[in-house]
């Protein structure tokens, strides 16, 4: 997406964050994982999102509206069936605190798009069936 409103420096952190799945793999934009390939293997899926519903429009909150935020989207991916695992969105530097998140299998990307919309950030984490994680801009 080239015509993002997002500063740069903004997208740069989202492209060089760690985004590392409770007992599995780490992700990083553009970087093929081999371990997300074999996962999207066991789970009889070709796509996956790394989403959060944390700090919405990139803007910090208390961690209480984090959690319910989290809570919620919990729900709405448990009412749709998908299979889904903890994680968290890390700033490698240690400046933004870590966002409590999820990797959602079989998520296409067009619905990705619009759930990361429906809990209003900026971007998701999707990876089709090449497993090369890709920073999707929502804004």
């Amino acid at each position: 997406m080239t015509d993002s409103v997002l500063d740069r420096h903004l997208v740069e952190l989202y492209r060089k964050a760690e985004y590392r799945v409770d007992r599995g793999p780490v992700l990083r934009v553009d970087q093929p994982s081999p371990e997300l390939a074999q996962w999207h293997i066991r789970q009889a899926v070709d796509c996956s999102a790394f989403m959060t519903a944390c700090n919405p429009r990139g803007q910090r909150v208390d961690e209480r509206s984090n959690r319910r935020l989290t809570s919620q989207l919990a729900a709405v991916l448990a009412e749709s069936g998908r299979v889904f695992v903890a994680g968290t969105g890390l700033d490698p530097s240690g400046d933004w605190p870590g966002e409590a998140s999820f990797l959602v299998a079989g998520l296409n990307l067009p619905t990705a798009r619009s759930l990361g919309r429906r809990f209003d950030q900026n971007a998701v984490v999707w990876s089709g069936p090449d497993a090369v994680p890709r920073l999707i801009l929502l804004r």
